[in-house]
């Protein structure tokens, strides 16, 4: 009995991706950018913080961000944050989103290749039709 639901929670482990406020000096602290999570009515969202702010929120994202090593997040719930499961699960998609944005630091370096006229110019300069004959013409 115990050993599915063991798997399930190694299967619902996701990176979290920490980003900066500002400068970047020291270690990762805050989220990277805004992200949202829902779940049901519920909406949360994450902003990045200062560092030294703390996480600013309530005490459901705060036990989330902690256990996933955020250190200065501020929060805004809108919706049912009552139902403390559909609270849970927002916040759990908004720090798995950390990892769908692609901040400009992991952009990959890509050599600016040659335009498709201006690569293939030798072979758009050369006359490809057929020649007209007099038998073409007489049809």
């Amino acid at each position: 009995m115990i050993a599915p639901r063991i798997a399930v929670a190694k299967l619902s482990v996701v990176p979290v991706r920490r980003g900066y406020w500002g400068n970047k000096i020291g270690k990762p602290h805050t989220v990277p950018c805004k992200v949202t999570g829902k779940c049901g009515s519920v909406q949360v969202r994450l902003i990045p913080a200062p560092r030294g702010t703390g996480i600013v929120g309530a005490p459901v994202p705060k036990k989330l961000l902690q256990m996933a090593g955020i250190e200065d997040c501020y929060t805004s719930a809108r919706g049912s944050t009552g139902t403390l499961g559909n609270f849970a699960k927002a916040t759990y998609a908004a720090i798995a989103k950390t990892y769908a944005y692609l901040t400009p630091d992991l952009w990959k370096d890509m050599p600016l290749s040659k335009a498709p006229y201006a690569e293939f110019a030798d072979y758009l300069a050369k006359n490809h039709r057929p020649a007209h004959t007099a038998a073409h013409v007489d049809q």
